[in-house]
């Protein structure tokens, strides 16, 4: 009996973490220069630029940055009792979440002047508009479906694999009606369906992490799509680099 328990383990170990969706790997097609001291919360790209939350107590704070240069063009900086989480273009102006300070923050542009709050329940993780919708994640694996006015929450979608629950969803991104989901303590990004929450694929983009000369880098995180150059920006929290990659074939 105990053999066939430890053989029963040793299976399990050896069972792939990830499993049901079909793991693509990424083409890199350019590497740009990323501030590695960032810990990237949120990233979108809106008329040739990216905007970028960086989080940490005391180092919180909003950027347009361009692109190929990653030079910082303007910020707005957090009092140090918020942490910067996940950030968002929602009707014309930058919707930005806190993690545990049950607030939010509406910026305009391209000033990046903080012009209103939102009250905001739970955790703020990750925030995403796109094709009229607002998605937001808390950690777990269920997205908060939001108004685009208020930022309250209408609705749930939850995030499965399969059968399985994908839990530690965070930072987000519409790309072609898509969701593209970082998930935090891993290099793996999950393209599901916003509407049902089913992952249709899973981009590994361990092949980045190889390239980065950043010692102290951690997780992948922070999606960026730019539909009218066909751009898809990906960093992660205190990476060096930036990094262009093609749209994958999705099964």
């Amino acid at each position: 009996m105990a053999a066939l328990r430890l053989l029963l383990l040793l299976l399990c170990l050896a069972a792939p973490a990830w499993a049901g969706a079909p793991l693509l790997e990424p083409e890199i097609l350019a590497e740009l220069p990323h501030d590695p001291a960032a810990f990237t919360q949120g990233l979108l790209a809106h008329q040739g630029l990216l905007y970028e939350s960086v989080g940490k107590y005391g180092r919180s704070e909003v950027r347009a940055v361009e692109p190929d240069t990653g030079r910082v063009l303007r910020r707005t900086k957090l009092a140090a009792k918020y942490f910067a989480e996940g950030l968002a273009l929602v009707q014309g102006r930058l919707a930005l979440l806190t993690w545990q300070e049950h607030v939010g923050f509406f910026l305009g542009l391209p000033d990046l002047k903080i012009e209103g709050s939102f009250p905001w329940q739970g955790e703020g993780w990750g925030l995403a508009a796109g094709g009229g919708q607002v998605l937001a994640s808390d950690g777990s694996s269920r997205l908060r479906i939001l108004d685009p006015g208020s930022m309250l929450p209408t609705g749930l979608v939850e995030v499965r694999d399969g059968d399985a629950p994908v839990r530690e969803v965070n930072e987000l991104e519409f790309v072609n009606g898509l969701l593209w989901a970082n998930i935090w303590m891993s290099d793996r990004v999950a393209v599901l369906d916003p509407g049902t929450g089913r992952v249709r694929a899973w981009l590994d983009l361990t092949p980045l992490r190889a390239r980065l000369t950043n010692p102290t880098a951690e997780a992948a995180n922070g999606l960026a799509f730019d539909p009218g150059s066909g751009r898809l920006y990906a960093t992660g929290k205190f990476w060096d680099k930036l990094f262009v990659l093609g749209l994958p074939r999705l099964p």
